[in-house]
Parts: C-alpha cells; sequence; structure tokens
C-alpha cells in the first residue's frame, strides 16, 4: 500500500447503555460482529466484565469497551457523557437500552424517584448532552445514518397519559406506576426528539422489545414477580431483533420518531399533540437542572 492509497473508512460506533446484560448485551455483539466500535455501559463490574469478554469475542475489530455508570444519578450520567465524548469524535448510533423496574419507592441523593431517573431522566440528559457528537458525526452522512433507539415497553400503554403535573409519580406512588411512566417517557421522548432533530437527518425511534427471559425479571415487586411467572417470554435474541433491525437495515433512516414491536409501527395510545410534548419537554429539563449537572 503506497502513501497516496486511502485509509480504510473508520468503524461507525455505537454507545449502548445496559450493554452488560440481556438485550442490551445481544444488541452490542450483533453490531460488535457486523464491525462496529462498542461502548457500552453497566452498573455491576462483574457482569460488565464477562459481558466485555462476550461482546470483544463476537468483534470483527471495532473495538469493545464498557464503562461503569449509574443511570439513576445525573451527575454520574454526566459524567459518562464526557467519557465518551472524550474516547470517540463519531457517534453512528446512541442506544438508550438501560431499564429498572422498582420494588419500591427509592429517592437518590439527588432528590429523584430513582426508576423514573434512570428509565427517562438520564436517556434525556445522556443524549443532550451527546448532541454535539452525533449532529457531528450526521453532517457527513447520509440522511437518516445517525440514529438515536430507546427501549420503551408496552408498559407505557398502561396508563392513561403521563401526568405532567408529578412525572415521578411522587403523590401517588407505586412501582408499577413508576415503570410504566418511565416507559411512556421513552415514548414520548423518541416522538419529541425526532422532530427536534429531523432537520439534522438523525432518526429517532422507540421499540417495544416485548416480554424477554433476562435477568431484568429478576427483580421488581413481588406481585409482578409473580403475575409473569406464567408469561411466554422472547429470548434475548428475539427481544433484542428490532433494535438491530433499526440500527443497521436502511429502513430505520428513513422516517423518524416511530414506536415499534417486531419490526412493525406499533401504534400508540396517548396524546402527543405539539403542545403535549413541549411541556413534558420542559417538565424534563426542569427535573435535570434540578440537580445541578
Amino acid at each position: 500500500m503506497n502513501a497516496s492509497t486511502s485509509a480504510a473508512p473508520a468503524a461507525p460506533v455505537a454507545v449502548v447503555t445496559g450493554a452488560s446484560s440481556g438485550i442490551g448485551k445481544q444488541l452490542a455483539k450483533a453490531l460488535a460482529a457486523r464491525g462496529w466500535r462498542i461502548i457500552g455501559t453497566g452498573r455491576d463490574a462483574g457482569r460488565m466484565a464477562a459481558a466485555e469478554a462476550e461482546i470483544r469475542a463476537a468483534s470483527t475489530g471495532g473495538g469493545v469497551e464498557l464503562l461503569r455508570a449509574d443511570l439513576s444519578l445525573m451527575a454520574d450520567t454526566a459524567r459518562l457523557a464526557q467519557e465518551i465524548a472524550a474516547r470517540t469524535d463519531r457517534l453512528d448510533l446512541l442506544a438508550n437500552n438501560a431499564g429498572y423496574m422498582p420494588s419500591e419507592r427509592v429517592v437518590t441523593s439527588e432528590g429523584l424517584e430513582e426508576s423514573f431517573a434512570a428509565n427517562h431522566l438520564a436517556p434525556f440528559l445522556l443524549t443532550e448532552r451527546l448532541l454535539p457528537l452525533l449532529r457531528r458525526t450526521a453532517a457527513g452522512r447520509p440522511r437518516g445514518a445517525v440514529r438515536v433507539l430507546m427501549t420503551a415497553s408496552d408498559a407505557g400503554e398502561m396508563i392513561p397519559g403521563l401526568n405532567l403535573d408529578d412525572m415521578q409519580s411522587l403523590e401517588n406512588f407505586s412501582p408499577g406506576l413508576a415503570y410504566c411512566s418511565g416507559k411512556l417517557a421513552n415514548i414520548m421522548f423518541a416522538k419529541a426528539l425526532g422532530e427536534r432533530l429531523e432537520a439534522d437527518g438523525i432518526a429517532v425511534h422507540a421499540v417495544h422489545p416485548g416480554p424477554v427471559d433476562s435477568n431484568f425479571f429478576s427483580r421488581g415487586p413481588a406481585d409482578t414477580l409473580e403475575r409473569v411467572k406464567t408469561l411466554e417470554k422472547f429470548t434475548e435474541v428475539e427481544g433484542a431483533d428490532t433494535l438491530i433491525w433499526l440500527a443497521t437495515d436502511p429502513a430505520g433512516g428513513e422516517t423518524t420518531g416511530g414506536y415499534w414491536f417486531q419490526r412493525q409501527p406499533r401504534p400508540r395510545k396517548t396524546a402527543e399533540d405539539a403542545a403535549t410534548l413541549a411541556r413534558f419537554w420542559e417538565e424534563s429539563a426542569r427535573l435535570v437542572a434540578g440537580t445541578g449537572v
């Protein structure tokens, strides 16, 4: 190879939160096998080490690293965004996949309800802090090549709407309501963010993966765990399929703001008019700003 030969194109870069287990790990493995560079996150050091080795074994050379972060804390989420930006000059995919089902009400040291903070406010903040990197990457790519994905749930369809006066459900808390509110927020965030990033050519989607046989169902309130014991579940690979498809297939870049299940658009059951989405965004930003990050 002589000096005039063009350098090989850089590997696309994916950030996958919750990559240490479940469908996040399956998404990371699938992208690594396609030559992507993976920056994953997790909380448990042991699971992270095992997952990193597994993803690395699937990799075809794009590079793999997992970063530890507690996404229920906005300060740690902001720190994670800084670490990511320091490690890469491009970001082709941000998969906000990490999720949490509470068994009881827990208020973090920052004054936020833990599950809503982890399920919605952390993706809201992480995405906002990584937007310069996403926009810079999109500027040199075809429209829809850069994407943001949200792992939501049909739990978001089980409530009539999000209480914008009390999104954390502090006045009427139950673990189920808290989880449903966080997952509905994922769907609304994908819609609102998709509209905001349409001019940048960045595609945004939310995904209901279906009930997945993973360690996700090892947590949560006792009554919920009892109900799901006999529920037919997808394998982790099956649950990750639509995420992988939206991340890699041209179809994932042809539209934006979508909500998907098994590679098909899923009907929305809640109001998502412009005024509601604008208020939702304002309240999300207010809650994050209240932590001082």
